[in-house]
């Protein structure tokens, strides 16, 4: 569904990914795992268009979408959750939800009443500006956000970062649920327990480089990797 192939990015002169090549199947998770600045959200952003590659392409069900416009990705079919989340702080969360919903006639289309089913505590904050809600809140309507542009596939950078452990919990659970009624997740997370349990497959970053891919079980198996580039 996604492929992206020997992509190098650059930060102005600054060289940050090398060389960069992943795949996602339909109806896969796969993570992206390593260390703070080992270039996982370069990786995302890179896919979305925030940061396009210099070389190497981003082909997404069999198109080239490498470099093209963040709004033009996202009508393609691909959700975007930032690590800093960017909630629109002077709107209310039912706000938030209403001005990013992309309408389509599927049959279970993702629309405001159906987010506040997904996460309950938004139903009853609704009225409520973006800005005055806890994290664990903001990183709810965050994910109700690009779920309401009704992707087929959805970029999680960091959802878990800084949340109480109760919500990282219920988290979890929601993206498995995801999973579960056929999206299809990239996850770029530091959380390395989270990670191993929601994926299908995972990648290690280290300074811009891929240093291992493979299944979850040949991962928890390989100790030495782990320790080299997931321990601080």
């Amino acid at each position: 569904m996604l492929e992206v192939a020997g992509i190098h990015t650059y930060y102005g002169l600054s060289h940050v990914l090398f060389d960069v090549s992943l795949n996602v199947l339909k109806g896969e998770i796969v993570c992206l795992l390593g260390r703070n600045g080992a270039g996982k959200s370069t990786i995302i952003k890179s896919i979305m268009g925030l940061t396009p590659p210099r070389q190497g392409k981003v082909t997404y069900k069999g198109q080239d979408i490498t470099g093209m416009s963040p709004y033009l990705v996202a009508r393609k079919g691909i959700g975007f959750v930032p690590d800093d989340r960017r909630v629109f702080a002077d709107l209310t969360v039912g706000e938030n939800l209403e001005i990013s919903e992309r309408k389509t006639l599927d049959a279970g289309a993702w629309t405001k009443d159906r987010v506040y089913e997904f996460f309950p505590p938004l139903f009853h904050i609704d009225s409520r500006k973006a800005g005055l809600l806890s994290g664990g809140e903001q990183q709810m309507l965050t994910i109700g956000r690009a779920l309401i542009t009704n992707p087929e596939f959805l970029l999680l950078d960091e959802p878990t970062e800084g949340l109480a452990p109760l919500v990282v919990k219920m988290l979890k659970q929601r993206i498995r649920e995801l999973r579960d009624h056929g999206l299809t997740v990239l996850l770029a997370e530091q959380n390395q327990r989270i990670a191993l349990e929601l994926s299908d497959r995972g990648y290690i970053i280290d300074n811009g480089v891929i240093r291992f891919q493979g299944s979850i079980e040949t991962l928890r198996k390989n100790e030495e990797i782990r320790k080299k580039y997931l321990l601080v």
